[in-house]
């Protein structure tokens, strides 16, 4: 399975620039204490020790900074799902700790780090290209799982794989989108395991 990291976000100059970086890093925690909604530029660049005129070299906007700090927040959870389900050997075992670590990883970032889930929140609403890339490479790695089931005899083969794909992944989506997420808090604790046993179970030969 692909492990490629690519979410794309609006910015400008070298992608290379260090300067770029070092506006993401500076805005990551200023976000962090102040919020995301309540940050202009000007605040940006008042914290950073920029001009407003030089971060625009770099990013046309405040939602396209937003953007590079969601899309390494996605990452990271990324990264984490895909170490989860590494773990595991055969395909059931790989879904199931496909789902809880989405659950995780997805409560970590909103109690966390509640001013970057703020980014993230924005990010849902608007559709942010970062946050469909990350949707995508969720359905991709839970697709690849299906199919490894697949071949292994584990899963059934009669329904269409991409039926199957996008029917699991609505199930986990109340756990993978932050704006559905704050209504689900309730049943996180039990979730995981309820929700894969009974999508395991639809599975079987």
């Amino acid at each position: 399975m692909s492990k490629a990291n690519t979410y794309p976000v609006s910015a400008r100059g070298p992608m290379t620039h260090d300067v770029r970086d070092q506006i993401v890093a500076a805005a990551t925690e200023h976000f962090r204490r102040y919020g995301y909604e309540k940050t202009t530029v000007s605040d940006l660049a008042k914290a950073i020790g920029f001009s407003k005129a030089y971060i625009y070299k770099f990013f046309a906007s405040k939602q396209a900074i937003g953007e590079m700090i969601c899309a390494n927040c996605l990452r990271e959870i990324e990264a984490e799902v895909r170490a989860a389900v590494d773990e595991a050997e055969r395909p059931p075992e790989k879904l199931r700790r496909m789902f809880k670590a989405i659950v995780e990883a997805s409560l970590r970032l909103f109690f966390q780090d509640r001013n970057l889930y703020e980014i993230a929140a924005a990010a849902a609403t608007d559709r942010w290209p970062a946050a469909r890339a990350y949707e995508e490479r969720i359905q991709q790695l839970l697709q690849d799982i299906l199919q490894e089931g697949r071949q292994t005899g584990d899963f059934e083969r009669k329904t269409p794989l991409d039926e199957v794909t996008m029917s699991i992944y609505l199930v986990m989506r109340p756990y993978l989108n932050p704006l559905l997420l704050q209504h689900s808090f309730d049943y996180t604790d039990d979730a995981p395991a309820q929700l894969s046993g009974l999508v395991l179970r639809s599975l079987s030969p």
